[in-house]
């Protein structure tokens, strides 16, 4: 399991803060992967060679700037449950070749607060982000079970 903390620097840039098992940060801007590891020198790549990081960056530039045709350009949209209480947002990339990384990416809220993210990659691998307030709560020894529990339990 990996705890740390990922954040949207505002326009096309993320930075995903690792503090365990390793510490380590990766930021996403202007096409460019940077990541930085205690003691080594840090690694640059092009966006393009990680098509999981690119969608990774759409989904969330486009959910929190609101942008809405952003978002239904690179993915099929599907929402679940009520805007007052609990919903679920599925995404599912519209890309075939960002399809065969990533399945699907779901976030789970309570009214108008994100809680989960939820990226299943095509490998079957899952990966599971706190969110908001919930982020928190992140249990001393996370496992998959826990965080799920969590993502389903009422605020």
């Amino acid at each position: 399991m990996v705890s740390g903390e990922l954040s949207w620097l505002g326009g096309d840039q993320l930075q995903r803060r690792v503090d365990k098992p390793q510490q380590e940060t990766a930021t996403i801007a202007d096409g460019e992967v940077t990541q930085q590891r205690d003691g080594k020198t840090p690694r640059h790549f092009s966006l393009k060679r990680a098509p999981q990081l690119q969608v990774l960056l759409d989904s969330f530039v486009a959910l929190l700037s609101g942008d809405a045709g952003r978002l239904q350009q690179s993915f099929e949209v599907k929402q679940a449950g009520d805007a007052a209480a609990a919903w679920t947002l599925t995404l599912v990339p519209r890309d075939a070749k960002v399809a065969k990384t990533v399945a699907s990416i779901t976030i789970d809220g309570y009214a108008r607060e994100s809680r989960c993210m939820h990226m299943q990659e095509a490998d079957g691998d899952l990966a599971i982000d706190l969110l908001g307030a919930l982020a928190t709560k992140m249990p001393a020894q996370p496992t998959r079970e826990a965080l799920q529990a969590l993502c389903q339990g009422t605020p």
